[in-house]
């Protein structure tokens, strides 16, 4: 198990760049800037990277790799082409799925069912598109939430618009596999809902 996956506090920082195809994000603790995690984009075909500059960029595949700092496997997070509906897989190190996320037909703001292996629900990503408020529920139940608001030590990593954070509940356990589908879906949501 990666340790770095059982931390109940994420910071997420987007790479920016003017000519930027690839989707590429550091993790770090909020609290002492640490890089705790790498998630890159490392191939990318010719026609998704001309996509990737177009209307049609939220209908690209994608494969995102997250690794430790030191490069190894920790998550894949990997959708194909998305005419309509987003459906993106989250695979162990080892290409075992661990679960999904399905984008909900006519959710306002944006939905995401999130799914175990099987295709049973684990709970629902729900947000607005103006603001950076997220939320994972599980019914009343808040499991986690994605904000740009933190007021925590690491809050002046806030420099752009890109960076975020994620605070996961200790209702989820250690080591469970909804852990890992909440953090892969968090750098989705940008690529997904944000992006166009």
């Amino acid at each position: 198990m990666i340790a770095a996956l059982d931390r109940n506090l994420f910071f997420v920082r987007e790479h920016l760049g003017i000519f930027k195809a690839a989707n590429n994000y550091d993790i770090l603790d909020p609290e002492t800037g640490e890089e705790v995690l790498h998630c890159r984009e490392p191939v990318l075909g010719t026609v998704t990277k001309m996509l990737r500059f177009t209307d049609y960029k939220r209908m690209t595949p994608f494969d995102v790799r997250v690794t430790t700092p030191d490069g190894d496997p920790v998550l894949a997070v990997t959708r194909g082409v998305s005419i309509f509906l987003s459906k993106v897989r989250v695979a162990d190190p080892s290409g075992d799925e661990l679960g999904s996320f399905q984008q909900k037909l006519f959710s306002i703001g944006g939905k995401f069912e999130l799914l175990d292996i099987d295709g049973s629900p684990l709970c629902m990503l729900a947000g607005s598109w103006t603001g950076w408020d997220f939320k994972f529920k599980r019914g009343d139940k808040q499991l986690a939430r994605v904000t740009k608001k933190w007021a925590g030590i690491g809050k002046e990593l806030f420099t752009s618009a890109d960076n975020y954070v994620l605070e996961i509940s200790d209702e989820v356990p250690a080591g469970a596999p909804l852990r890992r589908i909440i953090l892969a879906s968090v750098l989705c949501i940008d690529m997904v809902l944000k992006e166009g």
